[in-house]
């Protein structure tokens, strides 16, 4: 691998578990407003939010609209008579409290700061993501944090890194990686943007997409060999 001296870390899925935090949210939101979260409901929940989210990566809709949509196009399809937008900022709420961190990932951020710049690149909500790395610890070892609502371009626009770059000291793409779970993303965004990437891929999928990966893990300990 080439030289290396700054780290671009996605956060959700990478250092922290957002499954666990978006579940424990979710449960907790719909016992709130007396409602039962069924594996029904659940799943088609995740089958909007996910359209929307690809969506919004590819840059066709605003971040506000996945976020303001997502509820108000599940309640109503489950015909329940709900404030969608109320609901949404409810569950913002409690998704910012949920910080769980991967195995393995505040040590690797322990080790890596000493060595080199590191800096997360999410897209997201602001001030839920402020939350969960404050929460988790993980802020304190970055020298920054890039957040697609801040920044107003998301992963994987090549704008999203060039406003970053504008924000790091002497940004050097060529001496750059990018460490995330999702292709479409990370992956994808750090090849527009000529960056090294490393796949995070824990559970072994494969890549049918047209994502170029150049070192792939399965878990984050195997991060030491190479930096």
């Amino acid at each position: 691998m080439k030289e290396i001296t700054t780290i671009l870390l996605d956060v959700d899925g990478t250092l922290l578990d957002f499954n666990k935090a978006q579940a424990t949210a979710l449960e907790r939101v719909f016992e709130l407003n007396s409602l039962e979260l069924t594996a029904s409901t659940l799943a088609l929940y995740n089958e909007i939010n996910h359209g929307l989210w690809k969506q919004y990566e590819l840059g066709e809709i605003s971040r506000d609209t996945v976020l303001f949509t997502r509820y108000v196009r599940l309640f109503k399809m489950l015909d329940i008579p709900l404030d969608g937008v109320a609901f949404e900022r409810q569950y913002q709420s409690l998704l910012a409290e949920g910080a769980y961190l991967l195995p393995g990932a505040l040590p690797l951020v322990t080790y890596l700061s000493d060595h080199y710049d590191l800096y997360i690149v999410t897209n997201g909500v602001a001030t839920t993501q402020h939350k969960r790395l404050e929460a988790s610890g993980l802020d304190k070892f970055m020298k920054g944090i890039f957040i697609s609502e801040t920044l107003g371009y998301q992963k994987p626009d090549v704008r999203f890194f060039e406003k970053c770059y504008e924000e790091i000291p002497n940004a050097d793409p060529d001496k750059m990686i990018i460490i995330g779970d999702t292709l479409s993303s990370d992956i994808l965004g750090g090849n527009h943007a000529g960056i090294t990437t490393c796949w995070y891929n824990p559970t072994g999928e494969e890549n049918h997409t047209d994502a170029i990966v150049d070192l792939e893990i399965k878990h984050l300990d195997e991060l030491y060999q190479y930096l």
